[in-house]
């Protein structure tokens, strides 16, 4: 193979003509299903037109329509822009079309439901092919497109989640053609990709067989009142109503436009009474995945609770400062009085007292020691660290659950006053992909980051998507032992026996995400 430009694998659709590299070989935006354009724009995917003679999948594919990434935020993270209607297509990297039997690692991007694509570099699945994974990510649809609830036919709730079942479906009835298993799928996915695991987990189809969730909530869905309230705002900015015939009729970027207002307006500042309490509750997005009763019957973490996807290893992460990326990043970094956080903190549901209880916390390590810190810390935990305890605490008698915490702090500062983003959201994904040398890396990490760290985390994902185990125990609500990825060059990585104790003893006496 490795003596070859080109190779062509039939997939159920059509032939398709893939690049050969040093790692195996890859092929990029294979449709898994239909344009949603035109009557299937807010329609249930459907199945892609065969193709006939063979089909070129050497560059990405369309990525679906979203706002671009602005601020300082924009400035460190990438999210690339593909032209076309195609959006529902997928990638696959391979270290031989011709093997059998191969695991599979399937990727779901983030980006808080409204933005995010497969083609950001980071994702460089030739990484995981390279460690004999076959690796396949893909797009799906964003923001009103994927998750507006219209209540109106022919636009069924959570179309996202509904595309996001689509690929894995290809996935399942065509990875045996580039050497994978169909029986050992692992998804893995980041923020909104991680809560979309979570949620398709809770649905419990059989689609995968296990799963690593990486800063992640099962304790997200909005009620349909909510998403209406949402969706309305954005049809109230255009000027339009709120219903698909309309929305469908509006200018693709203006429709983008009112849709970022809006989301703006719900992370910076929250109105529970305006759009919902279950908007603030689940995770302080605007779009997100809908509790309809049918794509999404119940909240991820109740169908958990009750056993569903008890069956499927886990491996769960978070970042220590999860929510440094959302302060530092905006004009919340000078926020030092702790008063001006009191609105974030009662739409999110975080019990009175927190505050005093965290400003206890350690200034060394992740600093404390201003507003700014106290924050990041409390809504860190109340946003992510809780969450994913809470999913953990509710499989004990599931399938094993390995819980781990990235601390590694970079230095990079997105602001004037030399705030660094420090174990942000996000900032884990190079090293996981080991991805590190990219420049749209470095962007994130800054130029020096830990190529050993990056060595360990990666082989960690790589060795549960082959096998189901890692190197530690499983999580239990006695030791509960958690992988603590180093936070400075003086650390090694070890397991750290139920971290920040007294902290988490706060929420299990103050149960906001319960």
């Amino acid at each position: 193979m490795s003596e070859q430009n080109t190779v062509e694998v039939e997939t159920a659709h059509g032939r398709v003509s893939g690049l050969v590299g040093e790692d195996g070989a890859r092929f990029l935006g294979i449709p898994y299903a239909a344009a949603p354009a035109g009557d299937l724009l807010f329609a249930a995917p459907v199945p892609p037109k065969r193709w006939l003679g063979v089909r070129a999948a050497h560059s990405f594919g369309a990525t679906a329509p979203k706002p671009p990434l602005g601020g300082r935020l924009g400035e460190i993270t990438s999210d690339p822009d593909v032209a076309g209607e195609e959006w529902l297509n997928l990638n696959v990297w391979t270290p031989d079309p011709d093997a059998s039997g191969l695991p599979v690692l399937v990727w779901i991007h983030g980006g808080g439901f409204t933005t995010g694509s497969s083609a950001v570099p980071s994702y460089d699945g030739a990484t995981f092919a390279r460690d004999g994974l076959v690796c396949v990510s893909f797009n799906y649809r964003l923001g009103v497109y994927g998750f507006g609830y219209l209540p109106d036919a022919p636009a069924p709730a959570n179309r996202g989640l509904l595309d996001q079942i689509a690929a894995l479906t290809w996935v399942r009835e065509n990875i045996a053609r580039f050497g994978g298993d169909p029986d050992n799928v692992t998804v893995a996915g980041e923020s909104a990709g991680a809560m979309s695991i979570l949620a398709l987990m809770s649905r419990d189809d059989g689609l995968f067989h296990k799963a690593i969730v990486q800063s992640g909530t099962a304790h997200l869905g909005q009620s349909p009142v909510d998403a209406t309230k949402v969706l309305k705002a954005v049809a109230d900015e255009l000027g339009i109503e709120n219903t698909a015939a309309a929305l469908a009729g509006a200018d693709t970027e203006k429709l983008l436009g009112a849709q970022n207002t809006v989301s703006a307006a719900v992370s910076q500042s929250p109105d529970a009474a305006k759009y919902g309490p279950s908007t603030m509750a689940s995770c302080g997005l605007s779009f997100m995945p809908v509790v309809d009763g049918d794509v999404l019957p119940r909240r991820p973490i109740d169908a958990i609770a009750d056993g569903a996807g008890s069956n499927i290893p886990v491996l769960m992460g978070t970042t220590t400062e999860e929510f440094r990326l959302f302060i530092v990043t905006t004009i919340l970094v000078g926020w030092n009085i702790p008063a001006l956080y009191d609105k974030h903190l009662k739409a999110y549901s975080v019990p009175e007292g927190s505050w005093s209880e965290y400003k206890k916390g350690d200034t060394n390590a992740y600093p404390r020691d201003a507003a700014v810190g106290v924050a990041c810390a409390l809504l860190s935990d109340r946003m992510f660290r809780l969450p994913t305890y809470r999913v953990a605490e509710a499989r004990t008698a599931a399938a094993p659950t390995h819980l781990y915490e990235f601390g590694w702090r970079s230095p990079v500062t997105p602001n004037e006053l030399g705030v660094k983003i420090g174990a942000c959201h996000s900032v884990d994904l190079p090293f996981a992909w080991d991805t590190l040398a990219l420049p749209d890396s470095k962007k994130l990490t800054g130029p020096n980051p830990p190529q050993a760290l990056a060595t360990a985390l990666h082989q960690a994902w790589a060795d549960f998507a082959k096998t189901g185990n890692v190197s530690w125990a499983a999580y239990n609500t006695t030791k509960r032992p958690v992988m603590t990825y180093a936070h400075n060059s003086a650390t090694t990585n070890h397991v750290v026996e139920d971290p920040r104790k007294s902290e988490r003893e706060w929420w299990d006496d103050h149960p906001a995400t319960s």
